[in-house]
């Protein structure tokens, strides 16, 4: 699971979502700034936007969803969005053992990685034994593999030169999807795992950073980066060694070349696409009227998938830790946090169904669990799961209960007099997520809460809530997808992304006086058992009782599930538009028409 971003549209497979957007056989200076020079001859080309630049090139240290890694890399197996059925991929087949303990793979005839080097079952034992489960790599992919209580992770051994086996010491239910994470190419990044910095660290860390020539980066999927200019664009170009061709034998994916815009805002995106200069947007609710209306005109269809995958919350930093003597919020506001009372009280105060109207022009739905509505272990609130419809004087009444009380301006404060006041974050340039949080800000003085709103920079905002934890109420989101064990990162207390309680990951700052709350340990407890139980009808009671519990205990603040919706131009043959996964999750497949 990654953070979310919303930008634009959500692409290939479903391990890692990715924004993208098309055109068509336009020369790179019909859409680029003059200084980006286009090559004389005219190829199929996609041009896109996101909303800043990519945080880095290397796969297992990503923790963004706008990234570059579907369009470069694939795994063994993949998910296919339309159907939940996993498919084949750089694997061709796989065995699983009668006891569910095993999986062998048996991988594609002739792969190559983008250098035109052999892509290997050694590449596949490498990535997994050498990258993914090695302690003293930072990533999330490890959380997802890790089994039963005893956190074991799987053994990877190489049968023969085409056959992989995985194992697992317990039964695992994800298992089989658990495999469709990137393979890694260890003649290029081998020795960056055996040498070290001066301060002890891998050179891996700082492999493959932003800076990285494009060149250097190896890759195995259907594009190869091809050109980054900082705060200006990304590049790739097809990958003359990927694997795939379509039933007449011809080699895929059929465009030549796709273009990233860095587009800082979405008014911006959508300003550049009804100039013809992008040729997909997502089409969030404040711009449905007016795209709608256009729609022949532009010759563009806007797709509607229903509500998205994702999900949008506020959360508080529950962490009670403590770095070089510092606590990482200071104690006063850390008690109102950590108060249940409280968090609920802020729950009932927010006005969602306004939210919906005002902010999402009614394109959306309240949003209640962290487990996607798509998902069969989705709890619904007829099914009895806890919901925090708008209710001011059910906040306050919590709040006085909590020994909050209000002073004669009526401000909130708490037992000891202090003004309850916090500052609410966000990632800055997304129109919809900053009038979300000015709604918050207006929705919570009328219970006597003062929040100081500030939006910042994509990276400045990732960097306070996940390295340096300095900060104290967030406003963001998560993608999410069918199977709830790959948002294991987020609810094991050790994960990458238990945001509300993070733990430092490998070469971060230790963090003194870490405690895990009862019922954080439990939800996490549950994930794994629900991973161990392969009855069906028991698993979804499992995950039903985690979404039970968060919705008492509150980690996160649900808010609004808005409808999946992008805008593509007809010139494009093949959108299979999904929920999950948007317009370009079958990129290989797709050709331009004209």
């Amino acid at each position: 699971m990654k953070f979310f971003r919303k930008i634009f549209l959500v692409i290939k497979h479903f391990w890692l979502p990715i924004i993208l957007t098309s055109a068509t056989a336009l020369t790179l200076t019909a859409c680029n700034p003059a200084n980006f020079k286009s090559p004389a001859a005219q190829v199929p080309q996609l041009v896109s936007a996101i909303l800043s630049d990519p945080k880095t090139f290397n796969y297992p240290l990503n923790q963004d969803s706008a990234n570059v890694f579907s369009l470069i890399y694939e795994g063994l197996i993949t998910q296919n969005p339309i159907t939940a059925k996993v498919e084949p991929a750089l694997a061709e087949s796989w065995q699983i053992s009668d006891d569910k303990l095993k999986i062998v793979f048996t991988l594609r005839e002739g792969l190559k990685w983008s250098d035109g080097q052999p892509l290997t079952v050694d590449d596949v034992v490498f990535t997994y034994n050498d990258i993914y489960f090695n302690e003293a790599i930072p990533t999330d992919v490890r959380d997802g593999l890790r089994i039963g209580k005893s956190r074991k992770l799987p053994t990877v051994q190489k049968v023969d030169e085409r056959r992989v086996e995985f194992s697992v010491p317990e039964p695992f239910r994800p298992f089989l999807l658990s495999t469709g994470s990137p393979i890694l190419p260890a003649h290029v990044l081998q020795k960056s795992l055996k040498t070290k910095d001066q301060g002890g660290k891998l050179i891996f860390l700082t492999q493959w950073g932003v800076d990285t020539p494009p060149e250097q980066i190896i890759v195995n999927g259907p594009y190869k980066l091809e050109r980054y200019d900082t705060s200006q664009r990304v590049v790739f170009r097809r990958n003359p060694y990927y694997w795939r061709k379509d039933a007449q034998g011809n080699s895929q994916p059929y465009i030549e070349r796709i273009i990233w815009q860095i587009v800082e805002s979405t008014d911006g995106s959508l300003l550049q696409f009804r100039s013809g200069g992008l040729d997909t947007v997502t089409v969030s609710p404040d711009y449905f009227s007016l795209l709608k209306v256009q729609e022949k005109q532009g010759n563009f269809t806007i797709y509607n998938g229903g509500p998205t995958s994702s999900t949008s919350f506020v959360w508080f930093n529950l962490n009670k830790g403590k770095r070089d003597g510092k606590p990482l919020v200071d104690p006063v506001k850390s008690r109102w946090f950590n108060n249940v009372q409280f968090r609920q009280a802020v729950a009932y105060a927010i006005d969602r169904q306004t939210m919906i109207n005002n902010t999402f022009r009614g394109l959306g739905v309240p949003q209640d669990s962290a487990i996607s509505v798509q998902s069969p272990y989705y709890l619904s609130p007829k099914e009895g799961l806890k919901i925090y419809d708008y209710n001011q004087q059910k906040a306050k009444e919590l709040l006085l209960k909590a020994g909050f009380k209000y002073n004669d301006k009526n401000q909130l404060v708490d037992a000891q007099g202090n003004r309850v006041r916090f500052t609410l974050l966000t990632n800055a340039g997304n129109k919809i997520r900053e009038a979300m949080g000015s709604q918050i800000k207006q929705d919570l003085s009328k219970i006597g809460i003062q929040v100081d709103f500030n939006p910042l920079a994509w990276n400045t905002f990732t960097d306070k809530i996940s390295n340096s934890l300095d900060w104290e109420a967030s406003l963001m989101g998560l993608t999410g997808g069918l199977e709830p064990n790959d948002g294991a990162n987020v609810w094991a207390p050790e994960g990458g992304l238990h945001m509300f309680n993070q733990k430092p990951q490998a070469g971060q700052k230790p963090i003194q006086g870490w405690e895990v709350a009862p019922w954080e340990a439990e939800i996490g407890n549950l994930y794994i058992q629900a991973a161990r139980e392969l009855d069906e009808a028991k698993v979804k009671a499992i995950y039903a009782e985690t979404q039970r519990i968060t919705q008492e205990n509150l980690p996160f603040i649900y808010l609004v599930n808005p409808y999946s919706m992008s805008a593509v131009r007809n010139r494009f043959e093949g959108i299979k538009f999904s929920a999950l996964s948007g317009a370009f999750w079958n990129i290989e497949q797709i050709k331009i028409t004209d």
